[in-house]
């Protein structure tokens, strides 16, 4: 007899995964889907069975080889790649009702993995305009514009799921990233205080807040020395990997997850 979801749904289990963290018959929206974490991000949501639009900027490139090698995976239409600047409120909506036509209508879990970072990592007092803005019009507003949107277009049966991503850095306080930690900072207020404002809808709001990971935000801008220290500093002897995030997205997207909500996760191996 197959387990039933939170919602009494039975969708059996697959390869081992029960059916309280499965994804069948949901959409998701990852923003920055095609970056290190936002990859392995898309690719665990499809695999737990969620269909996924996967957002970018630029280069299609790599959006078209991650939706490419999803699909081959778990049959075509499985996933999407839309290009949308999160900064850009049009490009917003753009991207949800891409979601939803490509879709059938109806979305249950925003991901919003998109971020940038001044990779000069200057002290604040060498902090340009430029870097302010950018960081906060693309981790702050951005976020914000997709939290928005996401308030008003999820699902409200119990199913609607909204991770963000902050970081461990506005813990951690390092120097040099004063921009992006107060701007990160801003995404942890935001999804708190959405998640009690989203009170009756059955949709959660959390945020996760990764330490160093071994991406290419993370390697751009440092010497293998630098690199080397943050390794030296981890309890655990390594860099957080892509992968270590992902389930914990997969499992605040589930109904497993389900009674877990206004917080802030920080997936960081102990290093705060």
């Amino acid at each position: 007899m197959a387990e039933t979801n939170g919602n009494g749904n039975g969708n059996g289990a697959a390869s081992g995964v029960t059916a309280p963290l499965m994804l069948h018959g949901r959409v998701a929206i990852v923003t920055g889907g095609a970056g290190g974490i936002g990859s392995a991000v898309s690719k665990h949501l499809a695999a737990l069975g969620a269909r996924v639009a996967v957002a970018y900027v630029g280069d299609p490139a790599p959006a078209k080889q991650l939706v490419s090698g999803i699909n081959a995976a778990h049959g075509d239409g499985h996933a999407i790649a839309v290009e949308a600047d999160v900064s850009d409120a049009a490009q917003v909506r753009a991207l949800f009702d891409a979601a939803a036509a490509a879709f059938g209508g109806e979305l249950h879990v925003l991901v919003t993995t998109a971020a940038v970072l001044d990779y000069s990592y200057p002290a604040l007092a060498e902090t340009s305009e430029a870097t302010y803005d950018a960081a906060f019009g693309v981790n702050a507003r951005g976020t914000f514009l997709c939290l928005r949107e996401a308030a008003n277009r999820l699902a409200r049966d119990g199913r609607g799921r909204i991770v963000t991503f902050s970081s461990s850095g506005v813990g951690s306080l390092r120097p040099g990233y004063a921009a992006y930690a107060a701007s990160k900072a801003a995404v942890e207020t935001m999804t708190r205080i959405l998640a009690k404002e989203l009170r009756g809808t059955g949709i959660t709001a959390n945020a996760v807040a990764p330490g160093s990971t071994a991406t290419p935000m993370f390697y751009n801008g440092k010497t293998e020395e630098e690199a080397e220290r943050y390794i030296a500093e981890a309890p655990l002897g390594r860099l957080g990997q892509p992968e270590d995030i992902a389930p914990l997205v997969g499992f605040l997207a589930s109904d497993a997850g389900g009674w877990v909500n206004a917080q802030v996760l920080r997936c960081n191996g102990g290093t705060i």
